[in-house]
Formats: structure tokens, C-alpha cells, sequence
């Protein structure tokens, strides 16, 4: 019955490109499309018909994880979500998946619940499974976020230079003043500010080891006067602050508590702050999460719908100055993740397991390609409570860039 059901599933879905799918029992069945994307997947338990009919997302993944779906005829894990990515829309449309979509719409304010006490829970589950694991793949600032490319073949550690001095630039920075970062990581950005400016920074993280980390790497370069990572809540903090950045922190509030973090935001910010909000967004209209990514990723993550966003941003009253879309940077950022992960896949086995590694390999795979042909994007917001906070053209973000990179080059040949 499932397969049956699965397999007429198949037909819409497959419009371009071809897929061959080889059942528990050994048998061939072959849907094609449009020229397209080739990949032959090999399905090793029955129990699966009933789990791709009803859940593929989660379905997928776990059978990747637990070695029950396999590949053949040269093809790979990329070229299904290569297939699955193009042809998304039709599977969508199909009235079974329409029925599950819709119940999963009907949860979503559960689903993606970040309440006190929950968000650090769920921030936990991500960012405290080891640093050792994130050495293994991020540059050597383990700054966590999309990259800036200035051209394709420019390095990871470089194009995550361009990116925070993008991110600075933005903040119209001036001596003197107070800086939150909100969702701080291991420290990147705050320390970054600081090098460049003469400013102090507080940071934020629900993190332990993000906390711990950035601390020793903020003493260690001798700004631990300027420079303070919190274990808080934004919700917590209380006073104002001239400049607020948040950079890959916005993906884990929830759609439920959109209007609670901008009324937030500005009630930290004086009517000339400025606020620089770095996020994942899409360009599709508001859904939900993908359960895959809920149950073993980011629980209570949600990528935003550009919609959402600046619909809560007005019901706040904030301006925005200045919006930028990244649309390709983070798959290329994801590739050089993904490479340096395979590099070091046999440490992650001996420091996990195998089942982890794969629940990895899935995630940093299908988060690239659904940035290089689904609706994902990143979008960098300014905004501020008053409509002259920051000058009326946008020279200045262009000039402050190069100011901040001639700083580098002069940093670096000194520690040279």
C-alpha cells in the first residue's frame, strides 16, 4: 500500500532530472523528468515506504543516518538534494503532501516555541556538543556564519574577514560608544569591533562553551577591558546600548517571538542607535522548519520569510536604513564546511560515532544546496528607532570597509 502510494508520489514530483529508485525488494522503478539531475537511491528497509509517505524529510535523514538508503550508478548524497531542490515545488503541490504540510502549519507555534528556559536548552543541544568539533571546520576565528565572498576562489578565513567588516561597517561605529552583540558565538565579532574601534562590547550567548571560549580569546588579545561575553538571555539584559549586532542569532528566535525581540531591541536602544540584524531568511512565503532540522540540528530553529520580518519591524515603528541579500555566499561558505569536515571525518568518528558523522554530513550538504536552488538566502538589516540615525547615502558603508581593511593589513604586518 505505501509504496504504491510513494510511488505515485514520485511521478509528480519528478519533473526534472531523473530519479531511480530501487525497492527493499531489489525492484527498479525509474521517474523522469525534464534534462535534470541524475541519482539512483537504493532503499533498504520496507519500513520507509510508510516514513517517505508521510514525513520525507525526517524520513531521509534518518535513513542516511542509520545506513538504510545508499547510493548507486555514481550518484551521491549532493545529487539527490541537488534533485530533491529543483523539484521541490511539485512535491509540495501533491495533496498528500498538502494535508501533512497543513498539520504541520497547525503545530508550528509549538514546534518553534524558544521561550526563557527553552532557548537555552535548544541552543545547547547545538553549540555545546564540543569546540573541538567546530575547529574541525570553521576558519581559526570559529566564526560560525555566512562568509563574504568578494570572488569564488578567495579563502574561507579571508572571506570571513570581508564579512565582519561588512558587519562593522554597517554600525556607523564612533568612539566612545556602548555595543551588544547579541548571539556572540565564540567571540568573533565583538572582538573584531573592538580592534577596530575604540569601543566596549558586551556580548551575549546561551552557549557555555561559546561563553568560555570567547572570554579566554578576548583576554588572550589583551581586550578583556573592553571586551565581555555574557552566559544571558537577551531577554535579561536591561539598559541601553549606542550599537546592537546579531549575527546568525536571529534563525533561533521563532516566528512566535518575532515581535518580542524587535520591541526588545528597542527598548535597548536610544533613538539614535542602530541596530545591524544578520540573519538566514527566505525568500518563500512563512512555513515551518524542517523536522529533520528540529529534531537533530537546531531545535526551535526557523529560517524567516523576508515578510515576517519586516511586518514585525513595523509593528514595532523601527526604520529601516539599509537592507542587503546575500544570495549565494552561504553555499559557498557550506562547501569549504563540508570539505574541511570530509578532510577530517575520520577524527569526528573517533570523537562520536559514525551515525553522527552522517547526521553532519546530511546537514552541511543540504543546507548548501538549498542555498545554491532553494528559497534560502541571508539578509543583513539596519535599522533604528529614528529615520536620521545614520547619513542618508551609502558611501559612507563603502569608505568605513576600506578604512577597516587597511587596519588589518597594518595589524597583520606588525604581527608579522
Amino acid at each position: 500500500m505505501y509504496l504504491g502510494m510513494l510511488l505515485r508520489i514520485m511521478r509528480t514530483f519528478v519533473q526534472k532530472g531523473v530519479l531511480t529508485v530501487i525497492d527493499a525488494d531489489g525492484t527498479r522503478h525509474v521517474f523522469t523528468g525534464e534534462p535534470g539531475p541524475k541519482v539512483t537511491v537504493r532503499l533498504h528497509d520496507k519500513a520507509l515506504y510508510r516514513k517517505f509517505v508521510s514525513n520525507p524529510d525526517l524520513a531521509a535523514g534518518e535513513a542516511y543516518m542509520d545506513g538504510k538508503i545508499s547510493f548507486e550508478d555514481g550518484s551521491d548524497l549532493r545529487d539527490l538534494f541537488r534533485l530533491y531542490f529543483v523539484n521541490q515545488r511539485n512535491l509540495e503541490a501533491h495533496p498528500v503532501r498538502k494535508f501533512f504540510d497543513g498539520i504541520a502549519l497547525r503545530l508550528r507555534r509549538w514546534h518553534l516555541s524558544n521561550k526563557l528556559g527553552e532557548a537555552s536548552k535548544n541552543i545547547s543541544h547545538h553549540y555545546d556538543i564540543g569546540n573541538d568539533l567546530y575547529r574541525l571546520f570553521l576558519d581559526e576565528t570559529m566564526t560560525y556564519s555566512c562568509a563574504y565572498f568578494r570572488s569564488p576562489d578567495e579563502p574561507l578565513e579571508q572571506a570571513q574577514r570581508n564579512k565582519l567588516r561588512l558587519a562593522a561597517a554597517k554600525l556607523h561605529l564612533k568612539p566612545g560608544q556602548r555595543v551588544l552583540d547579541i548571539g556572540s558565538g565564540w567571540g568573533d565579532m565583538g572582538i573584531y569591533l573592538a580592534q577596530m574601534e575604540d569601543v566596549t562590547v558586551t556580548g551575549v550567548t546561551l552557549s557555555k562553551e561559546q561563553y568560555d571560549l570567547s572570554n579566554k580569546k578576548a583576554q588572550a588579545l589583551g581586550l578583556g577591558d573592553r571586551v565581555r561575553f555574557e552566559l544571558k538571555d537577551y531577554r535579561d539584559l536591561a539598559g541601553q546600548f549606542d550599537r546592537i549586532v546579531s549575527i546568525g542569532m536571529f534563525e533561533h528566535v521563532g516566528a512566535p517571538h518575532f515581535d518580542e525581540f524587535f520591541s526588545k531591541v528597542k527598548s535597548l536602544l536610544p533613538d539614535d542607535g542602530v541596530m545591524m540584524l544578520h540573519s538566514i531568511g527566505s525568500s518563500a512565503p512563512p512555513s515551518t522548519s524542517s523536522p529533520f532540522y528540529r529534531k537533530y540540528i537546531f531545535p526551535g530553529g526557523y529560517v524567516p520569510s523576508m515578510s515576517e520580518v519586516f511586518a514585525s519591524l513595523e509593528r514595532n515603528f523601527l526604520w529601516v536604513n539599509d537592507v542587503e541579500v546575500l544570495r549565494l555566499h552561504y553555499a559557498e561558505t557550506l562547501k569549504n564546511w563540508y570539505d574541511r569536515f570530509e578532510k577530517n571525518r575520520d577524527k569526528v568518528v573517533a570523537m562520536y560515532d559514525e551515525r553522527f558523522a552522517r547526521m553532519w554530513e546530511y546537514y552541511l550538504n543540504s543546507a548548501e544546496i538549498m542555498f545554491r536552488f532553494g528559497a534560502q538566502m541571508v539578509f543583513q538589516i539596519q535599522f533604528s528607532p529614528t529615520r536620521d540615525a545614520v547619513p542618508l547615502q551609502r558611501d559612507y558603508i563603502v569608505d568605513k570597509q576600506r578604512e577597516y581593511e587597511k587596519a588589518e593589513q597594518t595589524r597583520l604586518r606588525r604581527a608579522a
